[in-house]
C-alpha cells in the first residue's frame, strides 16, 4: 500500500456541503467507504484547494445545509481541528454549554441562542463575579469561544430566523426538557428532512426514553441517583457528593463526542443523525472499576473514604504537618517503598505480600504506615518518594494548584480581554487541556455579553437590515 501525504484540512472540509458537489467525495450508503478512505481522499486536497471552496482565512467563504454561499464574519482566525463547522447551540447552564466551549475550543464557530432580556441562567449563577464586574464568574468558565444571539424561539418569527441559522450549521446542541421544542417546531423529527446533513444532539437528565424521560435532571440528583454518592465520604459518614458538577460535565463532553463521531460518519455518508445523551447513562458509564465491582458480585461496594477498592496503598496518610496521598500501583513499588524505609520486613509476611493480600487486610495495613508516614512532614515525603519514583503528591487547596509550576508550565490558565475589564486588564481563565500538534486550540473570544453578536450575525449571514432589526428587536423577537 503506497504512503498517504497527510492533510492539512480539518475533516470538516471532507464533509463540506461545498465537496459533495464533488461525486466521489461523498459515496451513497450502498457504496459506504470507511472513515479511512475519506480521509485517504482528503489527502489529494492540499491548502490552494482548501481555499478554492473555503476562501481565505477570516472571511472564507462557505455553504450552509440549504447550499447558499455566505461569508464568516471577521474574526480571530480558528486555528483548531474543526475550523468550518457551525453549531447552532441551544444549551444553557453547564452540561450544553460544557459541550459546546469544547466544541468552540477545537474551531466551531458557536451560536449561542439566548432568550433577550435573560439569558443564560448562569449569567445570574453569582457572586462570585468576575472582578470589577457585573458578569458571572460561572457562566464565564463555559462560554468564551461562543458568539450570543438573543432571539425568541417562543414566537413565530423567531422560530423562522432559527431555522434561517439552522440551515447554515453543521451541529445543533440542547438541554431543553424532553419533547419541548417540539412546541417551537424545532424537534429533530421537524428538521430533519429539511436539514438531512444535520447533526442534532439533546442532553437531557434522563434521555429521550424511558420511565424517567420527562423528568428534570439536575447535577445533585444524578449522582444521588447514578451511585457516585454511596460510594463518596467516609465509611462512617453520610453519603457525600463530589465537589465540582461531575454529572453534568461527563455528560457535556460525552455529547461533544457523539458530535465528533457524527461529524465523521458524514464525511462519509453524507447523512447527519440524531444523538440521545442521558445524564444519568452518562454517570453509570463512569461508574468504571466501581460499577464492575458490582457487577463481578453482587455487593454494594462501601464508602472508603480516601482509599482505594481495589488497591493498597493508595491512599491518604498523615504527616508530621498535613496529609500526602500516596498511590503504590503495583507489588514492586510497595517492596521498593517497604525496603527504603526500614519496612523489609513486612515483604516477609503473607499479609503484606501481594496486593490481593493488602486488599484483604486494608485496616492493618493502614494501621502500619500511619506512624511511619507521620515521621516527617509533607515535602519531605514528596522529595523521597519521588526520587524513588513511588506515587505521591501533597493535597492541594486551589490556591495551589494554580501556583504549581506543573500547572503553570503546561499553561493551564490564560488570559484575554474582556469588554467588562478596564483597558490593559485581562480575563483569567482555565485553559483546554487538548494538545494538538498541528491544529492547536485558540481562544478568539471572550465569554460574550448578551446579545453582543445579534445583529453582526442577523445581519451578515443571513441579510437582515437594520430597519428589520429594530422591528425584530421592539417586537422582542431578539
Amino acid at each position: 500500500m503506497g504512503s498517504v501525504v497527510p492533510c492539512p484540512t480539518p475533516l470538516s472540509a471532507v464533509r463540506h456541503p461545498a465537496f459533495a458537489r464533488t461525486p466521489r467525495m461523498v459515496a451513497p450508503r450502498s457504496r459506504r467507504k470507511t472513515i479511512s478512505g475519506a480521509i485517504g481522499r482528503c489527502a489529494a486536497y492540499g491548502e490552494s484547494e482548501r481555499r478554492v471552496f473555503l476562501g481565505p482565512p477570516l472571511t472564507y467563504k462557505r455553504r450552509g445545509i440549504d447550499g447558499k454561499a455566505e461569508r464568516r464574519m471577521g474574526e480571530s482566525e480558528a486555528t483548531g481541528p474543526l475550523r468550518g463547522i457551525r453549531v447552532f447551540d441551544l444549551t444553557r447552564v453547564l452540561a450544553g454549554p460544557t459541550c459546546t466551549q469544547m466544541l468552540g475550543d477545537l474551531g466551531a464557530e458557536v451560536l449561542k441562542i439566548e432568550r433577550p432580556g435573560a439569558g443564560d441562567d448562569t449569567r445570574g449563577f453569582a457572586p462570585p463575579f468576575i472582578a470589577g464586574t457585573a458578569e458571572s464568574a460561572y457562566f464565564a468558565g463555559v462560554n468564551r469561544n461562543k458568539k450570543s444571539i438573543t432571539l425568541d424561539i417562543a414566537k413565530p418569527e423567531g422560530q423562522a430566523i432559527a431555522r434561517r441559522l439552522i440551515a447554515r450549521c453543521d451541529a445543533l446542541v440542547e438541554n431543553f426538557k424532553v419533547g419541548a421544542l417540539a412546541r417551537f417546531g424545532l424537534g429533530y423529527p421537524d428538521l430533519r428532512d429539511d436539514f438531512p446533513r444535520l447533526i442534532y444532539c439533546s442532553i437531557t437528565g434522563f434521555g429521550q426514553t424511558g420511565p424517567y424521560a420527562p423528568r428534570p435532571g439536575y447535577d445533585s440528583l444524578i449522582q444521588a441517583m447514578g451511585g457516585i454518592m454511596s460510594l463518596t465520604g467516609e465509611p462512617e459518614g453520610p453519603p457525600q457528593k463530589v465537589g465540582v458538577p461531575v454529572a453534568d460535565l461527563f455528560a457535556g463532553l460525552y455529547g461533544c463526542t457523539g458530535i465528533l463521531a457524527a461529524l465523521c460518519e458524514r464525511a462519509v455518508s453524507g447523512r447527519g443523525q440524531y444523538i440521545d445523551i442521558g445524564m444519568l447513562d452518562a454517570h453509570v458509564a463512569w461508574l468504571a472499576n466501581q460499577g464492575m465491582n458490582y457487577l463481578a458480585t453482587g455487593k454494594d461496594p462501601p464508602r472508603l473514604g480516601n482509599q482505594h477498592p481495589n488497591i493498597v496503598p493508595y491512599q491518604v496518610f498523615p504527616t508530621a504537618d498535613g496529609h500526602v496521598m500516596l498511590s503504590i500501583g503495583n507489588d514492586p513499588t510497595f517492596a521498593r517503598f517497604c525496603e527504603n524505609f526500614s519496612l523489609s520486613h513486612l515483604l516477609s509476611d503473607e499479609r503484606f505480600t501481594t496486593n490481593a493480600r493488602r486488599v484483604e487486610n486494608r485496616g492493618l495495613v493502614t494501621d502500619t504506615l500511619t506512624p511511619v508516614l507521620q515521621r516527617h512532614p509533607t515535602a519531605w515525603w514528596v522529595e523521597k518518594l519521588e526520587e524513588l519514583k513511588i506515587g505521591c503528591g501533597p493535597i492541594n487547596r486551589l490556591s495551589d494548584v494554580f501556583a504549581d509550576p506543573q500547572v503553570k508550565a503546561r499553561g493551564m490558565v490564560f488570559e484575554m480581554p474582556h469588554r467588562a475589564l478596564p483597558e490593559g486588564t485581562q480575563l483569567r481563565l482555565i485553559a483546554n487541556p487538548v494538545r494538538f500538534s498541528e491544529t492547536p486550540v485558540n481562544y478568539r473570544g471572550p465569554p460574550p455579553a448578551l446579545g453582543e453578536h445579534t445583529d453582526a450575525v442577523l445581519g451578515g449571514m443571513l441579510g437582515i437590515g437594520q430597519t428589520e432589526l429594530a422591528r425584530l428587536r421592539a417586537g422582542n423577537v431578539i
